[in-house]
């Protein structure tokens, strides 16, 4: 952070303590695919790059076997036009992808789906771009992610950039939104609960483009919505509901680690094992799953952004408890399917 007394946006990882909350893994076969995951290498957010999800797959225990790669606003080109710069992201997780393709790696698909940054505002103008990463992308790039999320109070748990709270409305946003779909792309929304109003109208405005909600939709629990959660879920499940009669969205099933939920997993002497997790996140899991189906929902883990909170395989293994019951189809989508149709990995 720039500055010694700046509110982190993300929870320290502490081996030690994830340690002592270590699991075996339930339904060890289940195959997995993790569909959102970041790689990092930046001063203010730590490393975390293929040998450290890898051991984290491994040390958890659970059958993944490939992964989507989200954007991090890093990695982008060194020089050359501004509006191409983030084509290098793109590269780098192909390059990632390549590695882990040969084999040598283990069995995990690491990035086999790629989704990238490009500034939509530039309107029809995006296009260039975005035919560039397809360029670029081996194959593997599947859609952009541009970050809607801004909140009065979001310097309370850190985050810090500044968006226009109707960014999704806004004229030229939607220009460049327009050309995704002509390109087979997915859009990835993260934005508050207070803002899901925009995703439900820009969902409705382009029936044909395929939208996926991230981290069921941020609900706020800090700031001033801090000791508020049955009114934020109340205002959030309403949102929840419209979104699900969006034949075109789907909604990813973690991101819950993240400090803005207000969740206490950090705060405890000892990492939260599964039980507990699956407990504070059944009512949010059920919700999407009564709006959207299985095959509109995938679980997701966010690491190493909600590494902070729990570890990896804890992770999976409160998946697994939300989906005890379940048929096996359901499961299937949920842990794999759905993730691999909407990315079109071709599993």
């Amino acid at each position: 952070m720039s500055s010694s007394t700046a509110i982190s946006a993300h929870l320290a990882v502490r081996p030690d303590w994830l340690a002592k909350g270590a699991e075996p893994a339930l339904e060890p076969a289940l195959p997995i695919v993790d569909p959102h995951h970041h790689l990092i290498d930046r001063p203010e957010s730590g490393t975390y790059l293929l040998p450290d999800l890898l051991a984290d797959i491994s040390e958890g225990g659970h059958n993944v076997v490939a992964t989507v790669y989200l954007e991090w606003l890093s990695m982008y080109r060194a020089d050359g036009p501004e509006a191409m710069r983030p084509v290098g992201e793109v590269e780098f997780a192909n390059g990632v992808a390549a590695m882990s393709a040969s084999g040598g790696y283990g069995r995990p698909r690491v990035c086999a789906g790629i989704v990238g940054h490009a500034d939509l505002a530039l309107g029809d103008a995006v296009a260039p771009v975005l035919e560039a990463m397809v360029a670029h992308g081996g194959g593997r790039f599947r859609g952009i992610r541009y970050i809607s999320s801004f909140d009065p109070d979001q310097a309370q748990w850190g985050a810090t950039a500044v968006r226009p709270v109707d960014l999704l409305r806004d004229a030229r946003v939607r220009e460049g939104f327009a050309r995704l779909a002509p390109l087979g792309l997915s859009f990835d929304a993260w934005a508050y609960h207070t803002q899901l109003g925009d995703v439900v109208d820009l969902a409705r405005a382009f029936p044909g483009t395929t939208i996926v909600l991230d981290h069921v939709g941020g609900p706020i629990g800090l700031g001033r919505f801090k000791g508020q959660r049955e009114a934020v879920f109340a205002d959030w499940r309403a949102q929840i509901r419209a979104l699900g009669g969006c034949p075109n969205v789907h909604v990813k099933l973690g991101g819950m680690g993240m400090k803005m939920f207000g969740f206490d997993f950090h705060e405890g002497a000892t990492a939260p094992g599964s039980e507990r997790l699956a407990a504070a996140w059944r009512p949010h899991v059920e919700t999407c799953l009564e709006a959207f189906g299985t095959k509109r929902a995938m679980f997701e883990s966010n690491f190493p952004v909600d590494k902070g909170s729990y570890g990896y395989g804890v992770y999976w293994n409160a998946c697994k408890r939300l989906a005890a019951g379940m048929s096996a189809a359901e499961k299937a989508d949920l842990f794999h399917d759905t993730a691999n149709r909407v990315y079109r990995l071709g599993l």
